[in-house]
């Protein structure tokens, strides 16, 4: 048999050993998909157990090696060296890049990186690529990361002796809605259906009103918690609060900062105290908690329990920055830092899939909020949001905009989401036209811009003119124009423009319902 193209480094090979025999329930399996190493967790009837590799390991690094320009044959688990790692052969950081396009900050700062990053600056996904016998073999984000979870859903068939369909999987808070849609595009290529995309300090949330419900603590009482995940990719951070097995987020707030981000700046200077190299990516994590904080509308003196959790956690200096920030003396303790992300993930995949416990250990619900302001552009180059960040699912918002010209018959509805007041700071989510306004003076016709988010974070846009003394709009436009995985540069706000031209200018917003 041919050797495999490429390899994991997650070892978990299946050699057909038999395996202590277990009964688990037929429930979904969840899955922490990590920057830097990624792992499996099941609710197996009583409890979360985190499965292994045949190297008894809970904790699989998140690289592929590459052995062959042209891949066939399947997956092996031989745990590549250092200097694959090196030469350029290992595909590693994926979680950073997915969804990402050229333009973007953090893609510019992965092109160090030993692999081929290469962009062209013009609003396109970059080209990555593995160096494989002296030829440059390109890949994906999205094969990468379907490549773990190949290995992923294997090594659970093998343990819980069961084919693997369903998953839960843990995100970034500050992941984008295209972001999200790749992540889902790389479950699908592993043969994986996705439940739920949690984001992580939310299936933290769940964790910790599990133990709470356990512990017969906090029945009835609300108890606010502040969550802080950093690993080695991202930053994120929820308050939540729980009671009686009900976990409601609060607010969420994240960042592309994490642990690579310490190691880059530790290898760019070279030399001096590591806070003083890394004290910008300290405040910005501290601004992220008082950001969180201020949207949860909630003082350090409301909060219960303050939980780091994340590779970084072992930080020292991580840690007395979240107590500071927090004014606390001390944190809490009651949940293993690697595996709290996960263990929330296993714990919403019982409840997603319908399991019952006779201790009411699964009688758990997470109410979410939205990491991220959603709207459209307005006044010439502005992001006017219609539904905030933090904002409770299900929810929905709407405004009246008008036109910016005599006569305009039409115009283009733009949705971005994101916290920049200019559109180009923010993500792309879809477009759509609005035809038929009548003609009269710019500043007059209304159009109502409906934006309906439910609880599963899928998004609705409606929007139509208003007719004198209607408040419903006419002709609903009922679906988005999303993109695909193959618009290339097709897909970005210059192309739009040369495109629509003058029908991007809906400008003013004029008042709100």
């Amino acid at each position: 048999m041919a050797e495999p193209a490429y390899t994991v480094a997650s070892d978990s090979e299946t050699t057909g050993e038999e395996k202590s025999s277990s009964t688990f329930s037929e429930t979904a399996i969840g899955i922490d998909i990590g920057t830097s190493q990624c792992s499996v967790a099941v609710w197996n009837g009583s409890q979360v157990e985190l499965l292994k590799n045949t190297r008894n390991q809970k904790m699989m690094r998140s690289y592929v090696t590459f052995k062959d320009e042209n891949p066939s044959g399947g997956v092996s688990s031989q745990l590549s060296n250092e200097q694959d790692m090196l030469s350029g052969a290992a595909i590693f950081n994926m979680k950073r890049l997915i969804g990402r396009v050229d333009t973007d900050p953090v893609v510019h700062s992965s092109k160090s990186l030993p692999f081929l990053v290469q962009t062209l600056g013009i609003g396109v996904r970059p080209l990555i690529a593995a160096l494989v016998n002296n030829v440059w073999r390109s890949t994906t984000p999205e094969e990468v990361v379907a490549i773990f979870l190949v290995e992923l859903k294997a090594m659970a068939e093998i343990q819980l002796k069961r084919p693997i369909k369903n998953v839960v999987l843990t995100i970034p808070a500050s992941f984008s809605r295209f972001q999200l849609t790749r992540i889902e595009r790389a479950c699908a290529m592993a043969g994986l259906h996705v439940l739920r995309l949690m984001p992580e300090p939310t299936a933290v949330a769940l964790l910790y009103a599990q133990q709470n419900t356990s512990q017969n603590t906090n029945t009835g009482s609300e108890k606010i918690a502040l969550i802080f995940n950093m690993g080695a990719g991202y930053c994120d951070v929820a308050v939540t609060a729980t009671a009686g097995g009900v976990s409601q987020i609060k607010a969420l707030a994240g960042s592309a900062i994490g642990g690579e981000d310490l190691l880059q700046n530790m290898m760019r200077c070279g030399s001096g105290e590591f806070e003083e190299i890394n004290q910008d990516v300290f405040d910005k994590c501290a601004s992220l908690i008082i950001q969180c904080l201020h949207d949860a509308k909630v003082d350090t003196e409301d909060v219960s329990d303050v939980i780091v959790v994340g590779g970084c956690s072992y930080i020292p200096k991580i840690k007395s920055l979240v107590k500071s920030t927090c004014k606390k003396e001390e944190l809490y303790k009651g949940m293993n830092p690697l595996e709290a992300a996960v263990s929330g993930a296993a714990l919403e995949g019982a409840v997603a899939s319908g399991l019952s416990d006779p201790f009411g250990s699964l009688d758990l619900l997470t109410i979410q909020v939205t990491p991220l302001a959603i709207g459209i552009r307005a006044d010439g180059n502005n992001f006017v949001p219609i539904i905030p960040r933090s904002t409770t699912m299900p929810a929905q918002k709407d405004l009246i905009f008008t036109t910016a010209h005599d006569n305009q018959a039409e115009a283009l509805i733009i949705v971005y989401e994101g916290e920049g007041k200019k559109v180009e700071e923010n993500h792309l989510l879809g477009y759509f036209k609005i035809t038929g306004i009548p003609l009269a003076p710019k500043g007059v016709p209304e159009i109502r811009v409906i934006l309906d988010i439910d609880a599963s974070s899928v998004l609705r846009v409606l929007a139509g003119v208003l007719m004198p003394g209607s408040h419903q709009p006419v002709n609903p436009v009922m679906g988005v124009r999303m993109p695909t995985v193959d618009d290339g540069h097709g897909w970005c706000a210059e192309a739009l423009n040369r495109a629509y031209g003058s029908t991007l200018d809906l400008v003013t917003v004029h008042k709100k319902i």
